[in-house]
């Protein structure tokens, strides 16, 4: 099965339905036990970082995060679960992020209108990742946020906001998703079906 971390933030279950809907079995877990086993784990996340890290670390999820990046067991990020996976982010100064990626998460600049609340296109800068496979030539996908992951040597995809902006990143056995694939039509749906076949390899 595939793991979905519910920490009580946001509406974990659209992830959830989007990842049945391609093939998986996707459960919502509240504990580290329930996630353990999983062939796959899923940190969704929407708000503000602060509130949404300190849940994940209330409800011991954090734990099942950081076991499942260090067994190598496929991980997938997405929107404030992308962010949550650096040190820390410009949002809450106070809040330690789970410190899996380095640097910190950056607001979007100031000539831009935030949210970016919007369809764009993703740039793909590394378009033999699996994750970001035939996604077609020009893949359009739904943002909703303030706050954008630093430049990495482990970018994969960008989107032109304001300047070029992390959309995708990755990180051995590690993705994550600054977009929302459940809210991303057919593009997003084939994003998390790649994520499927990562986790149950043919």
């Amino acid at each position: 099965m595939l793991a979905v971390l519910d920490y009580g933030i946001g509406n974990l279950r659209s992830a959830q339905k989007a990842l049945e809907r391609v093939g998986a079995d996707a459960r919502l877990v509240t504990t580290a036990a329930e996630a353990r086993g999983a062939a796959g784990v899923v940190l969704p996340g929407v708000g503000a970082f602060g509130a949404c890290m300190a849940a994940l670390r209330r409800s011991g999820l954090d734990q099942a995060a950081y076991a499942a990046v260090e067994a190598g067991t496929p991980f997938l990020g997405i929107c404030v679960g992308m962010q949550l996976l650096y040190e820390g982010s410009e949002e809450d100064p106070e809040a330690s992020g789970l410190g899996i990626l380095a640097g910190r998460v950056q607001r979007l600049p100031d000539t831009v209108k935030r949210p970016q609340m919007q369809w764009n296109r993703l740039e793909l800068r590394r378009p033999d990742d699996p994750l970001v496979a035939d996604l077609g030539p020009d893949p359009w996908v739904y943002f909703v946020h303030s706050y954008v992951a630093p430049p990495s040597p482990g970018l994969v995809a960008v989107c032109d906001y304001g300047g070029p902006q992390a959309a995708v990143v990755a990180a051995p056995k590690l993705w994550a998703t600054q977009f929302h694939p459940e809210k991303s039509g057919p593009v997003g749906l084939a994003l998390l079906a790649n994520f499927v076949r990562i986790a149950y390899p043919a």
